[in-house]
């Protein structure tokens, strides 16, 4: 399999950034039928799967995917039969080992489990290449703005979940590991941490660039607005969550600097980039979105998906094809006044409750759900904020006893730690979507 370098990836995002729609498409179609006769032949799993049917044909041919079914089939879904699922979780055992290689090879994250079940995807060259090129070439929304950023001094903060094998930090980690000279261009800070360790950490760094959740980066407004924080970004970029119009707005006039965000998953990484009409503009080249329904069926233009399926052309060892992911959008193909003619999406708003206790003290709830995630024997897990103090835990595990002991003791020790005094109770319901939207949430603030 020949691989892509970065400046090569960076080169040919260039090119088709210049391609009209047609040849876009062009190069689209034959990135898709080759990466399905690579998957075909190297994966027993897709080998299977697409029994009888021809690269050639079109996409809705194939069938649907999902994270439970490609997790049932670890060890024959990969294209290289050396890796297993009992490797990776073994390597995943060592948080020293986050943003370092697999076998030398391959790049371990872990999905946030947005539907409550959690997806274990590894990264080879070719997908880190070019999810570097597409963050390079793509990611600012106004090149003014990246003109002030180089002007700044380039400096970087992430202020994500650090220490787990997530996209945020783990990316981070991969760059200051093959480049430690980067220390002086790139921060990381653990989202957990508490206000006065976040806020001597980018006091020190000043950052040009501020990478964060949008719920973590009201928090740190608050802190901006009381003097005890005093960094001025050029650029906040959020990620993770859903970016609201008044968050949007706030965090701007607070930090006085640009806002803005993209669309990224780690199965697909950057999928779509937002352009200066706050549209998010596939990055097509690499990645196709369907918009479908309940059925998997395809909307209209202009309607709202049930969901989307992802296929992502640039990951060879972890195939992603008609990969389905519970985001509602709506997917259009009208002009964009910005100029670019890709398809661009509009994406329904949704994120984690911050929690906020009776003293006062704000919490995000990515904080929360890091420290949850890393609770041996939980399957699924939700918290619900039921008053000021009170938090209920739902769990399915096979030991359930067992991991709310451990649970409430890591999250007791975490509150306490920033003067929260909560009591902790095992919920005898198990965690839930909402009944509506069928959308779930892992941490739920219901006063």
């Amino acid at each position: 399999m020949k691989q892509i370098g970065l400046m090569q990836a960076i080169n040919d995002t260039h090119k088709a950034d210049k391609m009209p729609l047609e040849k876009r498409l062009l190069l689209q179609r034959k990135r898709l039928t080759e990466h399905i006769a690579y998957v075909k032949e190297n994966s027993p799993f897709f080998s299977e799967l697409y029994s009888g049917i021809s690269p050639e044909v079109p996409l809705n041919a194939f069938p649907v995917t999902n994270k439970l079914m490609l997790m049932e089939h670890f060890d024959r879904w990969h294209t290289d039969p050396a890796v297993t699922l009992e490797k990776v979780r073994t390597f995943m055992t060592d948080t020293d080992n986050v943003g370092r290689k697999l076998d030398g090879k391959y790049l371990v994250f872990t999905t946030s489990g947005s539907t409550g079940n959690p997806c274990i995807v590894l990264y080879d060259d070719n997908a880190m290449n070019v999810s570097s090129a597409i963050g390079i070439t793509r990611s600012f929304s106004d090149s003014d703005v990246m003109k002030r950023f180089i002007k700044a001094g380039g400096k970087s903060a992430a202020v994500f979940a650090d220490k787990g094998f997530y996209l945020g930090c783990g990316s981070i980690r991969y760059q200051l590991h093959r480049m430690p000279w980067k220390k002086r261009q790139l921060m990381i800070a653990d989202v957990r941490d508490a206000p006065e360790k976040l806020n001597a950490a980018l006091n020190a760094f000043q950052p040009a660039m501020l990478g964060i959740y949008p719920t973590a980066a009201e928090l740190l407004a608050e802190e901006q607005l009381s003097g005890r924080l005093k960094i001025s970004p050029v650029l906040i970029m959020t990620g993770g969550e859903y970016l609201s119009d008044d968050v949007r707005k706030h965090l701007s006039e607070v930090f006085k600097c640009h806002v803005q965000t993209n669309y990224s998953c780690t199965e697909g990484g950057t999928m779509a980039c937002e352009c200066s009409e706050k549209h998010f503009h596939i990055n097509d080249d690499w990645i196709i979105i369907e918009a479908v329904d309940e059925n998997n069926d395809p909307v209209c233009f202009g309607t709202q998906s049930a969901k989307i399926l992802l296929t992502n052309l640039a990951n060879k060892i972890c195939p992603i094809i008609r990969f389905e992911i519970t985001d509602r959008v709506i997917l259009h193909n009208d002009p964009c006044p910005c100029g670019n003619e890709r398809p661009w999406l509009e994406i329904e708003g949704r994120t984690d409750d911050i929690l906020t206790f009776s003293n006062g003290v704000k919490i995000a709830p990515l904080s929360v759900y890091a420290i949850l995630k890393e609770v041996h024997g939980m399957k699924r897990f939700q918290l619900v904020q039921k008053s000021g103090d009170v938090l209920e835990l739902r769990i399915i595990s096979e030991d359930k006893q067992g991991a709310f002991k451990e649970a409430s003791a890591a999250l007791t020790k975490y509150l306490s730690e920033r003067g929260v005094n909560a009591e902790i109770i095992l919920s005898e319901n198990e965690p839930s979507a909402n009944p509506l939207s069928g959308k779930f949430k892992h941490i739920i603030c219901s006063l």
